[in-house]
């Protein structure tokens, strides 16, 4: 069997992206298999109290992966979609789908026809685009899947933090596979590389994902006609600091 690597199947089909080849292999989920779920329900928790979500209330879940998030709100009572553009993410999320919890392959970048109590865009999976207009797109989908009184919430990194504590290299072993990252900053991206080996075949696969400031997201939703209502530092809903916060999470409409 050859080798594969996201730069060749990107090669091959010049429609496809990184978050498209990587998001959609195995060793993504490998990769980030000991992602914190108690802290997700814990931000679930405190965001729909925040916001006083309506018994029942319809969510979208944008970029939901493999449905943590989505399956945790539908256990609080709401009806939820998550969309994804990973097939592989979708087909996992639908093994736990019911008849108020739905998944489908979606991209971000365009309206769902459908309107929505809230639309959830959570644990940085904005900023992917090469294009800064694709950005301003999906902010636009997200204002027009809202409902008349929806909210919507972004929890993006905390830029400023994050380029403090950028950890440059590192190895990361899971499940017998020694996954090898590089981090740094590039042309307005914070890119991450990570390079492994697994059956005798070598990986390369990148992340990028712009370095998109509260200032940055400030302009875009003027741009939108969105309007922003609040911002946060993490997931208890403390004040967000520039410096200090480990998230971005902002609330709109």
């Amino acid at each position: 069997m050859s080798k594969i690597t996201n730069q060749q199947a990107q090669i091959s089909n010049p429609e496809s992206s990184w978050f498209a080849s990587w998001f959609d292999t195995p060793y993504y989920h490998i990769l980030y298999k000991d992602r914190n779920y108690r802290e997700a329900q814990i931000f679930m928790d405190n965001l729909t109290h925040y916001l006083n979500l309506p018994e029942h209330a319809k969510v979208l879940d944008l970029a939901c992966g493999k449905g943590r998030h989505s399956i945790y709100l539908n256990q609080l009572g709401f009806k939820v979609l998550g969309v994804d553009l990973s097939e592989n993410s979708i087909e996992i999320a639908n093994k736990n789908a019911n008849d108020t919890l739905n998944f489908k392959v979606h991209d971000m970048r365009e309206p769902i026809k459908k309107q929505f109590d809230a639309v959830f865009n959570l644990f940085t999976s904005f900023g992917y685009f090469e294009n800064d207009e694709d950005n301003l797109k999906t902010l636009v989908s997200i204002k027009e899947n809202l409902s008349e009184y929806g909210f919507a919430v972004i929890d993006f990194m905390n830029v400023p933090y994050v380029l403090d504590q950028l950890v440059a290299e590192e190895t990361k072993s899971v499940d017998g596979i020694d996954f090898h990252l590089k981090r740094y900053l590039l042309d307005g991206y914070i890119i991450k590389e990570i390079n492994f080996t697994d059956k005798g075949q070598d990986f390369h696969y990148t992340e990028k994902v712009r370095a998109l400031t509260l200032d940055d997201f400030k302009q875009m939703m003027e741009q939108a006609g969105i309007y922003l209502l609040d911002t946060f530092g993490d997931y208890k809903l403390k004040k967000y600091h520039k410096k200090d916060s480990e998230r971005l999470i902002m609330i709109f409409k």
